[in-house]
């Protein structure tokens, strides 16, 4: 990098120069020049965890910058992660527990983790000033009692309409959140999008959590018509009757597709009492197909590469990946969003064996 800041001070020697020292010397500027611009676009991602030495755990983007998810190793506490950014992206790592923690990547940048795996909520992350904020902000959440953490989170969003972070938040505590508040997290959509007018994303979002204050608990399954990734037909005449879990998910999202594995073991034990449709998220349905035909899946997916823009997202009101509807026998639905193991519990009691 010192070479680089010293080539504007060489130009004293271009005078008595002869014409081949002139040119090789052009040629080992621009050799320097190319070499202290080749990393600007990656970012980098290390740390250490204390009290776990070696194994692995995951990382992925929910913006769709990658397809799928990279493994990151620990060896003897410590682990580095590079990647090629060319624009700012947020990054989910995914530790062994499944506990997960936003990153907020940029090109050029270095992020540090520090913590020990055993107190994961004491994480430190430094390196940029979006990090050091939800940091910040997570040591305040860790002080609150449950009921008072959407407030707190609220008053970020409000003091921070132009970060990412405020991003972040509202998907975590008013879209994710069981019993989210869906329309406060669309007042605080409506607060974003005055700071961030251009962000396409959150416009989407300002539309889906209209549409989640419809499809609500003990509303009615809604009538639709989709086909799915083999062709078939599919209605909510083919679910009548059953017990049905509309869930979505990506494989970007490895929490989605660990569900779905869930998901199989649940159908296997239940067989036709249980039905299942698959809304997939993936702009490209060639990897949606591989992925069913490796894993087996055999209820119906609907995959058609217009990821956020699928309509039977909006007639279920998903927001979200992954994301869950649980519809009784009697086409009502009964909750949304539960966790693997909740929506395990629920359905042992609508289909005992």
């Amino acid at each position: 990098m010192n070479m680089c800041r010293n080539i504007c001070c060489e130009k004293k020697h271009f005078k008595n120069a002869s014409p081949l020292s002139l040119i090789f010397y052009l040629l080992s500027i621009l050799f320097i020049l190319s070499s202290c611009g080749s990393d600007n676009g990656k970012f980098r991602l290390e740390g250490r965890l204390r009290n776990f030495n070696q194994g692995e755990f995951w990382v992925y983007s929910p913006d769709g910058d990658m397809a799928g998810f990279d493994t990151i190793q620990v060896r003897d506490s410590r682990f580095s992660y590079e990647r090629e950014l060319h624009d700012p992206t947020m990054l989910i790592v995914v530790f062994p527990n499944y506990s997960e923690q936003p990153i907020f990547a940029e090109p050029g940048a270095k992020v540090t983790i520090k913590g020990d795996a055993t107190h994961m909520k004491e994480m430190i992350i430094e390196g940029t000033d979006e990090n050091e904020d939800m940091t910040m902000l997570r040591m305040k959440l860790n002080d609150l009692t449950p009921p008072d953490i959407p407030k707190a989170v609220s008053e970020y969003i409000k003091e921070n309409p132009d970060s990412r972070v405020s991003i972040y938040l509202l998907h975590r505590y008013f879209v994710q959140a069981k019993d989210a508040d869906y329309r406060q997290g669309r007042e605080l959509t409506e607060l974003l999008l005055k700071e961030q007018p251009d962000n396409i994303g959150l416009s989407q979002l300002e539309r889906k959590l209209r549409l989640l204050e419809n499809c609500a608990v003990n509303t009615t399954m809604p009538k639709f018509t989709a086909t799915d990734i083999k062709g078939k037909r599919v209605t909510e005449a083919d679910l009548k009757g059953k017990v049905t879990v509309i869930t979505t998910w990506a494989t970007w999202s490895y929490q989605s597709i660990s569900f779905q594995q869930r998901l199989k073991q649940l159908k296997d034990r239940y067989g036709d009492k249980l039905a299942v449709l698959s809304i997939c998220l993936d702009g490209q349905t060639d990897i949606c197909r591989r992925y069913i035909a490796r894993d087996s899946l055999k209820w119906s997916t609907v995959c058609d590469g217009r990821m956020w823009e699928t309509p039977l997202l909006q007639k279920f009101s998903m927001a979200d990946v992954p994301s869950n509807v649980l519809i009784g026998a009697n086409g009502r639905v009964l909750d949304r969003d539960l966790s693997a193991q909740h929506l395990e519990e629920k359905i042992k009691k609508l289909l005992p064996q």
